[in-house]
């Protein structure tokens, strides 16, 4: 972990750099300099200092809007830097598409000194994967490029399930706001719990958000037409709220069990058992954003008899509770966001 700046006469605050590359996000470029930019201490100086450089001299940026940003520094900041974060891009060419860094990028990463703190935001983990800094290394991203990440990159550990890791002195995030998680977590690992409370507060965002990713990825039935088990998971979608056995499911495609087990799990990628907790996970989901049924009646409706077992199972596959899920997600019938609600 990179050293906190000492608190004495020779006061210096933490330096975290931004390194800012074409097709850069303005939400994720804007995120450290948010949260970093809010920390004092008693006497009312910053414990961060926020810089934004390039990979090139001073000048103008493009990003993924209708707009540039000007950039007051150069590469040469990050040789100064404590923490480096690396928002996501869309133009990250060759790092992108063939995991390798282009000659100007590696000669920015070069400048960095040995034992600065380094983080990623999204698909930023691309430029951290291809300087190698995250060989034999857990590492997350975007849940919806974490499959493409882990064949580009074979010799890193990658959770796509979570919000952000912690692995010392390499850090990583999941997509977009999941940036906000990490670096509140970093101000709090730095400065402790009442600093990084301080700053979400004012932010007007939870100092801790439970669970990961899992609770915003969709999960789509496959397209009937190329399937032969498509009646059977009909059938079943329609009285999830009653027990369902495999050969009941079996049955309605007049096959053995074991036909129907290996056909599913060809067809869907998981046994029908998996396959039937997914899909009352997602009733579940559903009830618990758009009605008013007490955690009892969902856990009912979703098949999952008792509101225990929904509770399990929405931990295991969320990562949060019932009552935590609708006070994320719940929406009113005229489609506005009910907060805090349990």
């Amino acid at each position: 972990m990179a050293a906190v700046a000492e608190r004495s006469e020779g006061f210096r605050p933490h330096r975290v750099v931004v390194l800012a590359l074409d097709g850069l996000l303005p939400f994720e470029l804007g995120i450290p300099h948010r949260i970093f930019g809010r920390p004092k201490d008693e006497r009312g100086r910053h414990l961060y200092e926020v810089v934004t450089c390039s990979v090139r001299p001073p000048g103008p940026v493009e990003t993924d809007a209708d707009f540039t940003v000007h950039v007051p520094h150069g590469p040469e900041a990050l040789a100064e830097a404590d923490t480096v974060i690396v928002p996501a891009s869309y133009e990250l060419g060759p790092v992108f598409e063939e995991g390798r860094l282009t000659d100007d990028l590696a000669a920015a990463l070069a400048l960095i000194r040995p034992g600065t703190r380094l983080a990623s935001i999204c698909t930023g983990v691309y430029v951290l994967a291809a300087a190698g800094c995250l060989d034999g290394r857990p590492a997350t991203t975007h849940w919806a490029d974490a499959e493409r990440f882990q064949r580009m990159f074979p010799r890193i550990k990658v959770d796509a399930d979570v919000l952000f890791i912690d692995d010392g002195d390499v850090l990583t995030s999941a997509g977009v706001a999941a940036g906000i998680d990490l670096c509140l977590h970093i101000v709090r690992r730095d400065f402790g719990t009442a600093v990084a409370n301080d700053v979400a507060r004012r932010t007007v965002v939870p100092p801790h958000r439970d669970g990961g990713q899992a609770q915003y990825i969709e999960r789509p039935v496959p397209d009937p037409q190329l399937a032969t088990t498509t009646a059977a998971r009909t059938w079943a979608l329609g009285r999830l709220h009653e027990p369902i056995q495999l050969r009941d499911m079996a049955g309605q495609e007049a096959m053995s069990v074991r036909t129907f087990t290996r056909r599913f799990r060809e067809e869907v990628g998981i046994s029908p058992g998996q396959w039937l907790t997914q899909q009352r996970v997602e009733r579940a989901r559903h009830l618990l954003e758009t009605t008013d049924l007490s955690v009892d009646q969902v856990s009912g409706a979703a098949g999952f008899g008792t509101a225990q077992s929904m509770r399990r199972h929405l931990q295991q596959c969320l990562g949060v509770t019932p009552t935590t899920y609708r006070r994320t997600f719940r929406t009113a019938a005229d489609g506005s966001v009910r907060v805090g609600r349990a």
